[in-house]
């Protein structure tokens, strides 16, 4: 039984169907928003709105029980939060490490899509790049 599968027993139908749909959503919106980080007139709006994914996915996920992915959420919502009280502009080490984050996102979108059970995560990714360069 894939993670999908697993929710649907577990959860109603809407419910799973509501936080797939939103879920899928905010990821693909992920990585435009992360790009914009490079753009000075684009900086705060994309990290509030980083900063405001991440914490939904957190919330959603752990009402699941979907534990990895909300742990992610938590590490990444801090990350972001360290960001968003600053005005210095985000680094290219930074944006490549929140892209690759992304690229974590999604392969759990296909996971949860295709019924598979969720990929680990990569350890490479709990590496947080110095945010005050």
């Amino acid at each position: 039984m894939g993670i999908k599968s697993h929710l649907e027993a577990n959860f109603d139908f809407e419910i799973v169907d509501e936080f797939l749909d939103h879920y899928s959503l905010m990821v693909d919106s992920m990585e435009v928003m992360i790009t914009d980080l490079s753009k000075l007139d684009m900086r705060e709006k994309s990290v509030s709105e980083l900063f405001r994914v991440f914490h939904t996915i957190k919330s959603s996920s752990a009402f699941l029980g979907l534990q990895t992915i909300s742990k992610l959420s938590a590490f990444v919502e801090d990350a972001l939060d360290v960001l968003r009280k600053t005005d210095r502009p985000i680094s290219d080490e930074v944006i490549n490490w929140l892209l690759l984050i992304s690229d974590m996102f999604s392969k759990w979108n296909d996971d949860l899509q295709n019924d598979n059970e969720l990929s680990k995560i990569k350890f490479s990714l709990l590496k947080i790049p110095d945010l005050d360069k």
